[in-house]
């Protein structure tokens, strides 16, 4: 039974060491040994061939876009890519893996000894250890509901079998839900920005185990290893930690030990259950895999990869900040992929306002894409308009209320805001002499209004600019007949 003790109340008492295994779908148009298309959502069974299948005789030819990414990857996370790794088979019996073993790398992975920074912006940001970066390919997937006769049976279908991941395991760095949380977080912002993979976690492009234990606070000996599966959303991933350390910590007060176990989360009761007793590396009886020569990767070609590297997340933040003058919150947003950072500096570097192109960004473009349910790069704004929209703005040619009715026209009609505002007629009114007119006319208009604002009622200014604002059908420059108002009402 889940314990009811305070979480703080056990973290006075118990350390929680965490370490996560996450597993990250490769985008190849091709899977890892075979030809077959890894294209989500084929009919079952559509996608396969004799290699992915296990059919008798049938060879693995290792796809070399996938190891490209791979490397990739590994260097995004700072890890140092062996010249020589090994395939190696990991034998074990399920129904969605055809030849009866998986083809990963167990003691010469391609990658070690990497990194990543969690919580960059706190006082002391804390960089998270990653042990290994492996090559693998995918099971398939057993489906056990929603299918006729799924009381009684469970299908198979392999379309996913083959299909290239790479297994990133962290070291037992991570001491919270929190911090386990922030690292997956940072983690799949770095797979986007590398362009490796989309990491749809609904589409199981990428998925994560946790392994979790409790050890006093003080002890430096780790207590036994829980693994967690089915954690397939982030917030799973903290509801299921969450649960495992109250739970573990009952046991040891209750004077027990902590089986080291494969547990499953459960989302609708927000518990883990016994799932099988934890397998050791033994177990699986890996071998070298004798159909796959070993992989080679050459100081040219990590120099080459390296070079090609983009700038990371926290790296375009820190710039975004100093070299646009954006707060940190707004950096943050911005930077959140690679494609919206592109996109406000292709905006921003047409304009001489980079804080007013962000802001509109972070309001107006991300609101009507929210609506949209697209992303605001995609949302069919030209970078070009939107600085257009902020120098029309900062010229005085339109209000910042026009722009708004700019805006809305930009998205319905993809035309440009000089175009828009000349044909709807809202070019702004700037001319003194002019918006002068309307305000003499305004005061004639209003006598009674005029003598309680020199009697004092000063309040009544907000009245008379909304008049000639109204008069101007909107496009008299608001400072301007402020201006004007306050001089002429003395």
């Amino acid at each position: 039974m889940k314990s009811e003790m305070p979480a703080t109340d056990i973290l006075a008492r118990y350390e929680p060491v965490i370490g996560l295994e996450v597993h990250v779908q490769l985008n190849t148009a091709s899977k890892i040994f075979c030809g077959c298309s890894t294209r989500f959502g084929a009919p079952p069974n559509s996608q396969t061939c004799p290699v992915c299948l296990g059919l008798p005789g049938s060879l693995p030819v290792l796809n070399r876009a996938a190891v490209e990414k791979a490397v990739l990857a590994s260097l995004g996370l700072n890890a140092t890519v062996r010249e020589t790794s090994i395939f190696a088979r990991k034998n074990y019996f399920y129904p969605d893996l055809p030849k009866g073993y998986q083809i990963s790398q167990y003691d010469r992975p391609l990658a070690e000894h990497g990194w990543l920074e969690a919580f960059p912006r706190q006082p002391e940001a804390k960089r998270i250890g990653i042990t290994r970066l492996h090559l693998e390919e995918d099971a398939g997937k057993n489906l056990h509901d929603g299918l006729p006769g799924s009381a009684t049976h469970s299908y198979v279908d392999l379309n996913r079998a083959g299909v290239p991941l790479v297994e990133i395991v962290s070291e037992p760095d991570l001491r919270a839900p929190e911090e386990a949380y922030e690292y997956l977080t940072r983690l799949k912002e770095i797979m986007l920005y590398l362009e490796v993979s989309d990491c749809n976690m609904e589409e199981g492009s990428l998925r994560c185990d946790a392994n979790v234990s409790l050890r006093p606070r003080g002890q430096e000996k780790f207590g036994a290893k829980v693994e967690v599966k089915n954690l397939n959303s982030f917030r799973y991933l903290q509801r299921a930690l969450e649960y495992e350390i109250e739970r573990q910590a009952e046991v040891l007060d209750g004077g027990g030990r902590v089986e080291q176990e494969t547990r499953l989360f459960q989302p609708a009761d927000g518990r883990t259950a016994s799932m099988r007793s934890k397998e050791h590396a033994h177990d699986y009886r890996y071998f070298p895999e004798p159909d796959l020569a070993p992989l080679v990767v050459s100081e040219s070609w990590r120099q080459s990869a390296a070079a090609s590297l983009p700038e990371m997340p926290q790296a375009k933040r820190d710039r975004l900040q100093a070299q646009y003058g954006l707060s940190d919150g707004d950096a943050q947003v911005l930077a959140a992929s690679r494609s919206l950072a592109d996109y406000f500096e292709r905006a921003a570097q047409g304009s001489k306002n980079a804080k007013a192109v962000a802001n509109w960004m972070l309001g107006d473009l991300m609101a009507y894409a929210k609506t949209a349910e697209v992303a605001p790069e995609a949302a069919g704004v030209e970078p070009a308009h939107i600085a257009e929209l902020v120098t029309l703005i900062d010229e005085g040619a339109i209000s910042g209320k026009m722009a708004k009715d700019v805006f809305a026209a930009m998205v319905s009609q993809r035309k440009s805001p000089r175009t828009l505002v000349e044909t709807m007629g809202m070019r702004q009114i700037s001319d003194s002499g002019a918006v002068e007119k309307i305000v003499d006319e305004v005061i004639a208009q209003n006598p009674g209004q005029v003598a309680q604002y020199r009697a004092g009622k000063t309040t009544l200014l907000a009245f008379f600019v909304g008049q000639v604002m109204k008069a101007s059908r909107g496009q008299a420059a608001p400072g301007l007949a402020n201006e004007l108002l306050k001089k002429k009402l003395g």
